[in-house]
Protein backbone atom coordinates (compact mmCIF):
# COMPACT_ATOMS: atom_id res chain seq x y z
CA UNK A 1 0.00 0.00 0.00
CA UNK A 2 1.43 3.51 -0.86
CA UNK A 3 1.55 6.25 1.94
CA UNK A 4 1.40 9.79 2.60
CA UNK A 5 2.47 11.95 5.58
CA UNK A 6 0.34 13.78 8.02
CA UNK A 7 2.50 15.93 9.49
CA UNK A 8 1.19 16.19 13.04
CA UNK A 9 2.15 14.87 16.03
CA UNK A 10 -0.27 12.50 17.69
CA UNK A 11 0.31 10.46 20.56
CA UNK A 12 -0.90 6.79 20.60
CA UNK A 13 -3.69 7.20 22.20
CA UNK A 14 -4.87 9.88 19.63
CA UNK A 15 -4.04 7.99 16.39
CA UNK A 16 -6.33 4.65 17.81
CA UNK A 17 -8.99 7.03 18.42
CA UNK A 18 -8.91 8.34 15.34
CA UNK A 19 -8.77 5.01 13.69
CA UNK A 20 -11.68 3.68 15.26
CA UNK A 21 -13.32 6.87 14.02
CA UNK A 22 -12.03 6.81 10.40
CA UNK A 23 -12.90 5.11 7.50
CA UNK A 24 -9.55 4.73 6.19
CA UNK A 25 -6.76 2.74 7.45
CA UNK A 26 -3.16 4.48 8.69
CA UNK A 27 0.31 3.47 10.37
CA UNK A 28 1.98 5.09 13.77
CA UNK A 29 5.53 5.99 13.51
CA UNK A 30 6.91 7.46 16.92
CA UNK A 31 4.37 10.00 16.79
CA UNK A 32 3.39 10.58 12.94
CA UNK A 33 0.28 9.25 10.98
CA UNK A 34 1.22 8.09 7.57
CA UNK A 35 -1.99 7.56 5.41
CA UNK A 36 -2.30 4.24 3.50
CA UNK A 37 -4.30 3.88 -0.10
CA UNK A 38 -5.31 0.82 -1.95
CA UNK A 39 -2.89 -1.54 -3.77
CA UNK A 40 -3.59 -3.47 -7.18
CA UNK A 41 -4.98 -6.33 -7.82
CA UNK A 42 -2.12 -8.49 -8.13
CA UNK A 43 -0.76 -7.39 -4.94
CA UNK A 44 -4.24 -8.26 -2.98
CA UNK A 45 -4.28 -11.65 -5.12
CA UNK A 46 -0.98 -12.44 -3.85
CA UNK A 47 -1.94 -11.54 -0.26
CA UNK A 48 -5.24 -13.61 -0.49
CA UNK A 49 -3.18 -16.55 -1.65
CA UNK A 50 -1.09 -16.68 1.46
CA UNK A 51 -3.98 -16.31 3.41
CA UNK A 52 -5.97 -19.10 1.68
CA UNK A 53 -2.60 -21.61 2.25
CA UNK A 54 -1.98 -20.56 5.98
CA UNK A 55 -5.46 -20.96 6.88
CA UNK A 56 -5.73 -24.34 4.98
CA UNK A 57 -2.39 -25.11 6.31
CA UNK A 58 -3.30 -23.92 10.08
CA UNK A 59 -6.76 -25.30 10.56
CA UNK A 60 -7.73 -26.19 13.76
CA UNK A 61 -4.34 -25.18 15.28
CA UNK A 62 -3.58 -22.64 18.05
CA UNK A 63 -1.42 -20.61 15.19
CA UNK A 64 -3.85 -18.37 12.96
CA UNK A 65 -3.63 -16.26 10.32
CA UNK A 66 -4.70 -12.79 10.32
CA UNK A 67 -5.40 -10.25 7.34
CA UNK A 68 -4.19 -6.78 6.92
CA UNK A 69 -7.36 -5.38 8.84
CA UNK A 70 -5.17 -5.90 12.25
CA UNK A 71 -2.68 -3.94 13.10
CA UNK A 72 0.96 -5.03 14.93
CA UNK A 73 1.78 -2.68 17.80
CA UNK A 74 5.50 -2.13 18.64
CA UNK A 75 6.96 -0.47 21.94
CA UNK A 76 10.84 -0.51 21.51
CA UNK A 77 12.66 1.63 23.70
CA UNK A 78 9.80 3.93 24.68
CA UNK A 79 9.50 4.42 20.98
CA UNK A 80 5.71 3.13 19.96
CA UNK A 81 4.87 2.03 16.41
CA UNK A 82 1.73 0.77 14.75
CA UNK A 83 1.85 -1.33 11.48
CA UNK A 84 -0.55 -2.94 9.02
CA UNK A 85 1.22 -5.98 7.95
CA UNK A 86 -0.11 -7.15 4.37
CA UNK A 87 -0.31 -10.83 7.02
CA UNK A 88 0.41 -11.97 10.20
CA UNK A 89 0.20 -15.22 11.94
CA UNK A 90 -0.23 -15.15 15.92
CA UNK A 91 0.23 -17.98 17.71
CA UNK A 92 -0.08 -15.64 21.44
CA UNK A 93 -2.85 -13.72 20.36
CA UNK A 94 -4.27 -10.47 22.24
CA UNK A 95 -8.19 -10.70 23.06
CA UNK A 96 -10.55 -10.98 20.81
CA UNK A 97 -11.76 -7.26 21.22
CA UNK A 98 -8.45 -6.15 20.97
CA UNK A 99 -7.51 -4.12 17.30
CA UNK A 100 -3.93 -5.16 17.15
CA UNK A 101 -1.70 -7.88 17.81
CA UNK A 102 1.89 -7.80 19.96
CA UNK A 103 3.38 -11.40 19.53
CA UNK A 104 3.35 -12.31 15.83
CA UNK A 105 5.49 -15.82 14.84
CA UNK A 106 5.29 -14.81 11.20
CA UNK A 107 4.90 -11.37 9.06
CA UNK A 108 4.43 -11.38 5.52
CA UNK A 109 4.69 -7.94 3.34
CA UNK A 110 3.51 -8.11 -0.34
CA UNK A 111 6.56 -5.67 -1.79
CA UNK A 112 5.17 -2.65 -4.52
CA UNK A 113 7.01 0.25 -6.03
CA UNK A 114 5.32 2.74 -3.21
CA UNK A 115 6.15 0.80 0.02
CA UNK A 116 9.54 -0.92 -1.32
CA UNK A 117 11.64 1.11 0.77
CA UNK A 118 9.62 0.92 3.99
CA UNK A 119 9.20 -2.77 3.78
CA UNK A 120 13.12 -3.58 3.42
CA UNK A 121 14.29 -0.95 5.70
CA UNK A 122 12.23 0.70 8.02
CA UNK A 123 9.54 -1.96 8.88
CA UNK A 124 12.17 -4.72 8.58
CA UNK A 125 13.82 -2.70 11.16
CA UNK A 126 11.06 -2.58 13.07
CA UNK A 127 10.02 -5.94 13.09
CA UNK A 128 12.86 -8.16 13.46
CA UNK A 129 12.65 -5.88 17.28
CA UNK A 130 9.97 -8.17 18.05
CA UNK A 131 10.50 -10.84 20.59
CA UNK A 132 8.09 -13.52 19.00
CA UNK A 133 8.92 -13.31 15.49
CA UNK A 134 10.42 -16.30 13.55
CA UNK A 135 10.21 -15.01 10.29
CA UNK A 136 9.60 -11.91 8.25
CA UNK A 137 8.70 -12.95 4.62
CA UNK A 138 8.92 -10.44 1.94
CA UNK A 139 7.25 -11.41 -1.53
CA UNK A 140 8.03 -9.68 -4.93
CA UNK A 141 5.19 -9.07 -7.45
CA UNK A 142 6.70 -8.89 -9.95
CA UNK A 143 9.23 -11.91 -9.76
CA UNK A 144 8.42 -15.57 -8.25
CA UNK A 145 11.14 -14.46 -5.46
CA UNK A 146 10.77 -14.23 -1.92
CA UNK A 147 12.83 -12.56 0.68
CA UNK A 148 12.89 -14.36 3.98
CA UNK A 149 14.44 -12.96 7.44
CA UNK A 150 14.60 -16.45 9.74
CA UNK A 151 15.34 -16.02 13.24
CA UNK A 152 18.33 -18.19 14.47
CA UNK A 153 20.69 -18.37 17.87
CA UNK A 154 22.61 -16.13 16.25
CA UNK A 155 20.17 -13.38 15.06
CA UNK A 156 17.98 -13.44 11.90
CA UNK A 157 19.48 -14.38 8.76
CA UNK A 158 18.62 -13.52 5.34
CA UNK A 159 17.37 -16.30 2.72
CA UNK A 160 16.44 -15.97 -0.86
CA UNK A 161 14.33 -18.38 -3.24
CA UNK A 162 13.20 -17.52 -6.97
CA UNK A 163 10.93 -19.67 -9.14
CA UNK A 164 7.44 -21.12 -9.26
CA UNK A 165 8.72 -24.62 -7.89
CA UNK A 166 9.89 -23.82 -4.55
CA UNK A 167 8.76 -24.03 -1.10
CA UNK A 168 9.53 -22.00 2.12
CA UNK A 169 9.86 -23.99 4.69
CA UNK A 170 7.86 -22.86 8.12
CA UNK A 171 9.86 -25.04 10.45
CA UNK A 172 7.90 -23.25 13.75
CA UNK A 173 4.44 -23.76 12.22
CA UNK A 174 5.33 -26.73 10.80
CA UNK A 175 4.18 -25.98 7.51
CA UNK A 176 5.56 -25.01 4.26
CA UNK A 177 4.14 -22.29 1.65
CA UNK A 178 4.62 -23.36 -2.25
CA UNK A 179 5.51 -20.43 -4.56
CA UNK A 180 3.17 -21.45 -7.39
CA UNK A 181 -0.09 -21.44 -4.55
CA UNK A 182 1.51 -18.08 -3.28
CA UNK A 183 1.55 -16.69 -7.05
CA UNK A 184 -1.60 -18.67 -8.40
CA UNK A 185 -3.09 -16.41 -10.81
CA UNK A 186 0.24 -14.22 -11.39
CA UNK A 187 1.67 -14.39 -14.91
CA UNK A 188 4.68 -13.26 -15.92
CA UNK A 189 6.51 -12.33 -18.77
CA UNK A 190 9.65 -13.91 -20.10
CA UNK A 191 11.49 -10.57 -18.17
CA UNK A 192 9.26 -11.26 -15.12
CA UNK A 193 7.48 -7.94 -14.94
CA UNK A 194 3.44 -7.96 -15.52
CA UNK A 195 2.98 -4.66 -16.26
CA UNK A 196 5.36 -1.74 -16.92
CA UNK A 197 5.98 0.39 -14.12
CA UNK A 198 8.56 3.06 -14.20
CA UNK A 199 8.37 3.98 -10.72
CA UNK A 200 9.34 -0.04 -9.35
CA UNK A 201 11.99 -0.20 -11.73
CA UNK A 202 13.81 3.12 -10.56
CA UNK A 203 13.49 1.62 -7.01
Amino acid sequence: MSHAERPEYSTPEEYLRMEERGLTKSEYVDGWIRAMSGSTHRHNRIKLNCLVQLSLKLRDQRCQPLDSDTKVRLDNEGKRRFYYPDAQVVCDSNELSSVYQDRPDLIIEVLSPSTRRYDLDEKMTAYLTISSLQCYLLLEQHQPIAIIMRRTRSGFLREDIQGMNASIDLPTLGISLATRDIYDGIEFTDECVQEPEPEYEAL
